[in-house]
Formats: structure tokens, C-alpha cells, sequence
């Protein structure tokens, strides 16, 4: 089954919050910058952190993320839980309807997106900041490596990925996460402050 073929979507229309969809390749840095984040916004109930739920055991080095078994994950999704669905990389992921509810009430939220499934996304949040993390190859190969999550062959087929191109929907802005992480967080940081302040 092509990656993203069972891309899902909920009906029901966010607020006027705004939906900050992160993306890029494996290995780009997602998932440290998400969870610095959460660490500068931990007290500001504007700013809701998306857990998705995720076909895939918790790992210490990996997303917080709701874990679910193939057959909870179809029971959910037949139970209209999650706002949009998709498969990539032989797991299935899914963002919770709940982020609607926020987005209501004028809040942001923040989640860790896919590039194959983010035309979808675009179409059910309107209020979309799509922020799309970079690095050069060489420095994705070290950090696949260095994770040790994936076979040689499974690191190759994220490596190919990595040159999908980006629909365009929404808003966009690049990080580059290729160099010194404390520069991509304050400018990840920056893109929330930015969000907050549009929408309220």
C-alpha cells in the first residue's frame, strides 16, 4: 500500500485558532524542537502541545504520542476520533478531533505534521502554519543512524522521502535545523509567539 493512501478526514471546521502543522524529514529534528516548546509554553493554556495517536510503542527518544494497537487505532478511527488520518513508514497516525475544541476557543496547536498528508490537514484546520523543518542529507544519514530505530533499509527509504515537495497550503515558514539546535528553537519559538499573538 502506497504511504498516505488511506488519508482520512473528519468533518467539523476549526476556529479562529491557528494550527501549526511542523514537518520535514526523518531525522530533521521534529520532536526536540516540539518538546523544547513545550517547555517555554508549559504555563500558557493558549498553546496546546497535540499528542497523536500513533501505531508505534512509546521510545524515550521518540514523540509523545498516544500509543494504539492497529485494531484500537482502525476502532478509533471508525469512531470518528481523529480530525485526519494517514499511514506513512508502515505505522498509522492520526490527530485527535479534540484539537478542534481548542482551536474554538482562539488557542494554538502545535503538531507534529507529514508532508503526504498535509494538502489533508490544510483542508480540515484553514487556520494553517505549515513549519517546515530542514537539513542537508549528510546530517539526516548521521542522525537516522545515530537513533538506531531503523534498519539500514528502513533509514534508505526515509532518506528518499526526504525530497518530497510541500503542497502548497497555508502559511509557510522554513527552519533550518541543520546547525546549531539553539538557533532553530528560538526561531521555532518565535513562529508560536507569532501564532499566539494572531490569534487572539
Amino acid at each position: 500500500m502506497p504511504e498516505a493512501a488511506s488519508l482520512r478526514r473528519a468533518s467539523g471546521d476549526a476556529g479562529q485558532g491557528v494550527l501549526l502543522a511542523v514537518v520535514g524529514p526523518s531525522g530533521v529534528g521534529k520532536d526536540s524542537l516540539i518538546a523544547h516548546a513545550r517547555t517555554i509554553f508549559a504555563s500558557d493554556p493558549s498553546v496546546l502541545f497535540v499528542r497523536r495517536a500513533v501505531t508505534r510503542p512509546a521510545m524515550a527518544a521518540a514523540e509523545d504520542h498516544d500509543c494504539l494497537s492497529p485494531d484500537e487505532f482502525a476502532a478509533a478511527l471508525a469512531a470518528r476520533r481523529f480530525a485526519v488520518s494517514w499511514q506513512a513508514h508502515g505505522l498509522s497516525y492520526g490527530i485527535p478531533a479534540t484539537v478542534h475544541a481548542h482551536l474554538a476557543t482562539g488557542g494554538v496547536a502545535v503538531v507534529n505534521g507529514s508532508r503526504a498528508a498535509l494538502a489533508d490537514i490544510a483542508s480540515v484546520f484553514g487556520n494553517l502554519v505549515t513549519v517546515h523543518v530542514t537539513a542537508r542529507p549528510d546530517i539526516l544519514a548521521a542522525r537516522l543512524a545515530g537513533r538506531e530505530r531503523e534498519t539500514e533499509a528502513d533509514m534508505a527509504r526515509r532518506l528518499e522521502r526526504a525530497a518530497i515537495a510541500l503542497p502548497e497550503c497555508g502559511r509557510l515558514v522554513e527552519i533550518d535545523n541543520g546547525g546549531a539546535f539553539d538557533a532553530a528553537a528560538e526561531a521555532f519559538v518565535a513562529v508560536i509567539r507569532k501564532a499566539v499573538d494572531r490569534a487572539s
